[in-house]
């Protein structure tokens, strides 16, 4: 493949399992050493690598708080139980045949019942979390404030505490489509997810692979005014070092494909089939 980021998707979803809309999306990207992150991740599945700004290859770690609306396939949004805050720590990965995608560490989610669907559905390790952000100041100065703190299942921080998340962004200036950097298209231009379908014989547990079919973010600069993250800690990572990278936007529509087992048989080309 001639470009792993590029900016449609690998796959087109054809046949969606669900609808979705991600907004007020906060991006939060931390680097770490790459076996760092290797060790959180099952042995079929390989760290992706940027590198930083000395040049060492490093993995990227996100803690990644918006607003979830989800829908039907074919769009229909679900009333009342369907929209709600989520913060995500993920990182990327390649699959058995080279395919990048994201692998999420951890979900916080407010909505109990799509956290135990996720969880069922997708093997994904959602959390129901006590979550809010804060609209109060949409309109005036561009601050938009994130607060997390899990409730189940109860795995709890290195120190004993439910792990919590606070995050406060001044939104900065935008970044014009033809002016998103190959690193930000590394971050954010990732047209699958993977995870991991555990099983009481470990021997028998196997990773997944689910395509993702999205518009491009439109970005924005992001400057942190405030951060109290324990999510990190919770998924097992050490805490970060040096500046984050941070960008914001107000969301898109996604489309999530069927999962099927991760294997090597051969990176899908992008295809421009809507």
């Amino acid at each position: 493949m001639s470009d792993p980021y590029p900016p449609i998707p690998h796959e087109r979803v054809r046949f969606e399992v669900m609808r979705m809309w991600w907004r007020d999306l906060l991006f939060i990207h931390y680097p770490y050493a790459p076996e760092v992150v290797q060790a959180l991740l099952p042995d079929d599945l390989t760290i992706d690598t940027w590198p930083d700004a000395d040049g060492i290859q490093r993995a990227w770690v996100a803690l990644v708080p918006f607003e979830m609306v989800v829908g039907t396939p074919g769009g229909l949004r679900l009333p009342l139980i369907g929209t709600f805050p989520e913060t995500n720590v993920r990182t990327y990965v390649r699959g058995p045949d080279g395919t990048p995608g994201v692998w999420f560490c951890s979900l916080e989610a407010g909505g109990l019942l799509a956290s135990l669907t996720a969880r069922a559905a997708y093997g994904l390790p959602y959390f129901w979390a006590d979550m809010s952000i804060d609209a109060g100041r949409r309109a005036t100065d561009g601050v938009w404030r994130y607060d997390s703190t899990r409730r189940w299942p109860r795995r709890r921080t290195t120190d004993g505490a439910l792990p919590s998340h606070h995050s406060v962004v001044r939104i900065g200036t935008p970044i014009a489509d033809g002016d998103v950097s190959d690193f930000e298209r590394f971050l954010t231009s990732r047209w699958g997810l993977y995870s991991r379908f555990p099983s009481m014989d470990a021997a028998r547990a196997f990773s997944v692979y689910a395509p993702v079919d999205h518009g491009c973010w439109p970005l924005f600069r992001g400057e942190l005014l405030e951060l109290d993250d324990e999510l990190l800690d919770a998924a097992g990572l050490p805490e970060p070092t040096g500046d984050p990278v941070v960008h914001w936007t107000p969301g898109t529509e996604v489309r999530i494909g069927r999962p099927r087992r991760a294997s090597r048989a051969g990176i899908r080309q992008p295809s421009s089939v809507p």
